[in-house]
Formats: structure tokens, C-alpha cells, sequence
């Protein structure tokens, strides 16, 4: 595939897709923001056509762009959506809706967002971009976000490696990492124990990945702000999702 030309002061429409509210800001050929962020709330329950109208009414607030770069909390390979577990339920923290993990399963988003930008489009998973703007580039890095779910990307020397969905990992007491520190399981248990299982969480993903470094972002990573981290972790602005627009455009 032939890689789209782009002048040399191409401005790029970054978007973040979350489960609660969508983000978006113009990015300049530096990656810094030319404008204000606009974020627009979620209105549940959430099909492709439902996410595909809020982003339309995110794009008409932030003109003048000549590339997209979506972040999306789900499985994407390709452009294509094939687990998107917090748009599969009728409300933010509700039960799994058979008829939407059908309507999301195999959907070709940046096809369908191509046709409406009439723009260059990438589509790749939200913890995918938001490391393409924090890593260093050295060694088995490791991204995990908190937010609605649990968000992971890995990288290999500043390489962006195959996505796993392993948020949905076991975990502990017969769960996954995204039912024991995702947004619903902080709200329950309380922060403090939250962040208890965050640290253990980050044991955990060490223990079989191995990692030189992690990056723990999310809108959630904000309530770790003030506590000591292990030596190797580093906390990430939640703008992140933002700014790795133009990197994803650069790998």
C-alpha cells in the first residue's frame, strides 16, 4: 500500500475514544496541540452508528486537518473492530447486549470513517496509541490503562508489537484484570483497595512478560498521582490518547 503524501506542516485530527466520552484535539507535524480539546459524553447504548455520529459532531468543532488518528478501547486489527467490551453493553457498566457485540464484531471502522472524512484515516487500539506518545523507545515496554476497562499495549525497542487483549486475562479470585482494577471495581471496593490491586496488578503483568518499563495511563491512573511507584513505572498524562495521534501516523 502506497503511503498517502502529506504536506510538510500536515495537521493531524486526533481523536480518543473512551467508554464514557469521546476526546479529540488538531495536532501540528510536532504532535503539540493547535487547538482546544473537545470532549463529547458518550450516550449509551453505543453501536457503530451511534459512535460513528458523535465523532462527525467532534470533527465539525476542530476544521482545517489533512489526516485522523482514532484511538479505540477495543481489539482493532487492520481498521477493523472485533471485541469492544465497553460499547457491547446498553449502559456504561451494564450487561453484555448479545445484538451489540454482533453489530461491532468485524466492523470496519476506518473504512466507515474514510468514506465520512473523505481523509486519510488510521484506526488502532487506544492503549496502542497513547504508548506510541510515552514510550522511549528502548527495551520491552509495557503500557496499561485504566479507564472504563483495562487498556495494554506491549512495544520492543520502539516497535509497536501485535495487539493482545490481556486486560481480559485471569487475574486473581477466578477474574480478569479488567473486573478486578477496571473503573466498576474501583467504585465498588473503595480507591485504597483499588490501588492495592493495581500494585499487584503490575506484579502480575511482570511476572510473565518481563518487562524493562511500565506506563500506566487512563483517566484512572490519575488517582495513583502521590504514591510511590515500583522503579520502573512511570505515570502518563491522560493527553497521551491525544498526542500519540501523530505518532501513530509515524510508525
Amino acid at each position: 500500500m502506497n503511503k498517502p503524501a502529506f504536506p510538510a506542516d500536515a495537521t493531524t485530527l486526533a481523536i480518543d475514544v473512551g467508554g464514557s466520552a469521546i476526546k479529540g484535539a488538531l495536532l501540528d507535524i510536532r504532535g503539540e496541540m493547535v487547538s482546544e480539546r473537545v470532549r463529547i459524553e458518550n450516550i449509551y447504548p453505543c453501536p457503530p452508528s451511534v459512535i460513528l455520529d458523535t465523532i462527525a459532531q467532534l470533527a465539525q468543532q476542530l476544521p482545517g486537518f489533512h489526516r485522523v488518528a482514532v484511538g479505540f478501547p477495543g481489539l482493532v486489527r487492520d481498521g477493523r473492530v472485533f471485541n469492544i467490551p465497553s460499547f457491547s453493553k446498553s449502559t456504561l457498566e451494564g450487561e453484555v447486549d448479545p445484538a451489540l457485540v454482533l453489530a461491532w464484531d468485524g466492523f470496519d471502522l476506518e473504512s466507515a470513517l474514510n468514506q465520512y472524512f473523505e481523509q486519510p484515516v488510521r484506526v488502532a487500539n487506544d492503549a496502542d496509541v497513547q504508548g506510541c506518545a510515552a514510550i522511549s523507545g528502548k527495551g520491552l515496554e509495557f503500557v496499561m490503562t485504566l479507564g472504563t476497562g483495562v487498556g495494554t499495549a506491549l512495544f520492543f525497542d520502539g516497535v509497536l508489537l501485535p495487539h493482545f487483549e490481556l486486560g481480559h486475562a485471569p487475574f486473581r479470585k477466578g477474574m480478569t484484570f479488567e473486573e478486578q482494577i477496571g473503573n466498576a471495581a474501583r467504585r465498588e471496593v473503595g480507591k485504597e483497595r483499588w490501588i492495592g490491586r493495581v500494585y499487584k496488578a503490575i506484579a502480575a503483568y511482570n511476572h510473565f512478560l518481563f518487562f524493562d518499563h511500565i506506563y500506566i495511563g487512563g483517566g484512572n491512573g490519575r488517582h495513583l498521582e502521590g504514591y510511590e511507584l515500583p522503579e520502573n513505572a512511570t505515570l502518563v498524562s491522560n493527553t497521551a490518547g491525544i498526542l500519540g495521534g501523530i505518532k501513530i501516523w509515524e510508525r
